[in-house]
């Protein structure tokens, strides 16, 4: 179904009205299937985090149902301790999707977690790596036959990149011509430190968050603008330049 989304896209932009009508057609009947065999999430299959978190992600589900089952997904977490239990197709999508549908406090105690399985509990048993398994090396200190550098679950990196720090596509300006930046804070995080490279040069974040205040720094390089939104505030389009926000942070 996200293929059809992609090509129905790519069909709008290149102004092509027949295939727009055929992968219309076609997302309608992919959509409508997923929902006769699996859209009631009734057998142990479909009840798992990565079941509910693909179904959101890709927008699988009618508008009115997602709530519910954001809300299914937060409570799969919170049966596992507040820990994923996801492999390789889950694991990208988890914390996007927790945040798409307001769940940034829980996102961020999945990503804190520092016992298994969780991104720093390897941090905790010397790795310096992404491991192919969450607990290549176990608590008590047996090893696992597996790959010690298999970068699958490092897809976090865009999660901390697009809510963490803030730095995101305008999907309608490709290349990084127009930047969508609205920093998520969380966790027990006060401050956050980010750069990327982009074709026009290199966007830069900073912020804090201190005695109940946040504070952003930002650089945007020649040739490109953003929208900035940050906490509880209204979004404000900037030209390219360094830019100074700050507003309260009641959560901290």
């Amino acid at each position: 179904m996200h293929a059809t989304e992609l090509l129905i896209k790519a069909a709008t932009v290149l102004n092509k009205p027949d295939d727009i009508c055929r992968y219309s057609a076609l997302h309608d009947t992919i959509q409508t299937a997923f929902l006769q065999t699996y859209g009631r999430f009734d057998t142990r299959a479909t009840q798992t985090q990565t079941a509910y978190m693909l179904a959101l992600a890709f927008d699988l589900l009618p508008d009115l149902e997602r709530p519910t089952t954001a809300a299914r997904l937060a409570a799969a977490i919170h049966d596992n301790h507040d820990h994923l239990a996801t492999g390789f197709l889950g694991t990208p999508y988890l914390l996007p999707v927790l945040s798409r549908f307001g769940y940034d406090s829980l996102a961020y105690r999945v990503l804190l977690q520092t016992t298994c399985p969780s991104w720093l509990y390897p941090i905790t048993r010397g790795a310096t790596t992404i491991w192919e398994k969450w607990d290549a090396i176990r608590p008590d200190s047996s090893l696992q036959a597996t790959s010690f550098n298999h970068y699958a679950y490092g897809a976090v990196g865009d999660w901390l990149y697009r809510y963490v720090a803030g730095i995101a596509p305008d999907p309608s300006a490709p290349g990084y011509q127009r930047v969508i930046m609205a920093p998520h804070p969380g966790g027990n995080l006060t401050w956050c430190k980010a750069s990327y490279v982009t074709a026009h040069g290199l966007i830069r974040v900073r912020w804090k968050v201190k005695h109940g205040k946040f504070t952003l720094g930002t650089f945007i390089p020649p040739n490109t603008t953003a929208c900035v939104t940050l906490p509880g505030q209204a979004a404000k389009n900037v030209q390219s330049g360094k830019h100074h926000f700050q507003c309260p942070l009641h959560r901290f």
